[in-house]
């Protein structure tokens, strides 16, 4: 009976459209920042290094670059506060966690090979 109510409750809290990416994708997260009575969209842009949880505690890491630092942000999939996630570029990795990246310097910290690369690649002949 708990339980039954339980997830009752939970799938009102879920999002209509659930997002779509995966790790190693290059996505931008708009959020919503309140600042006093304002409301605004702040982006954040980077990779996906890591997804977790499931249900309202499933949460995803974006990692990027700023100022030759490297900074995560952890959001929650289900928050009001995350207005959309846009994906840039797919990433091809074959883990599912990408903490690899953080001992990483310079273009390799956010390198993550495309999916379309590994396409054209086959379709193209060897010689």
């Amino acid at each position: 009976m708990s339980q039954a109510l339980f997830e009752k409750i939970e799938s009102e809290q879920f999002r209509k459209e659930p997002l779509k990416f995966a790790v190693g994708d290059s996505v931008r997260v708009h959020t919503k920042v309140v600042e006093g009575e304002k409301e605004r969209i702040q982006v954040f842009a980077g990779v996906v290094i890591g997804r977790r949880g499931r249900g309202l505690n499933a949460t995803f890491t974006v990692r990027r670059i700023s100022y030759g630092e490297g900074v995560e942000r952890i959001f929650p999939e289900n928050s009001p506060r995350v207005d959309k996630v846009e994906v840039e570029r797919q990433g091809a990795v074959r883990r599912a966690k990408l903490t690899y990246l953080r001992k990483r310097v310079g273009k390799g910290a956010v390198a993550v090979r495309e999916k379309d690369s590994k396409a054209t690649a086959a379709a193209t002949p060897a010689k």
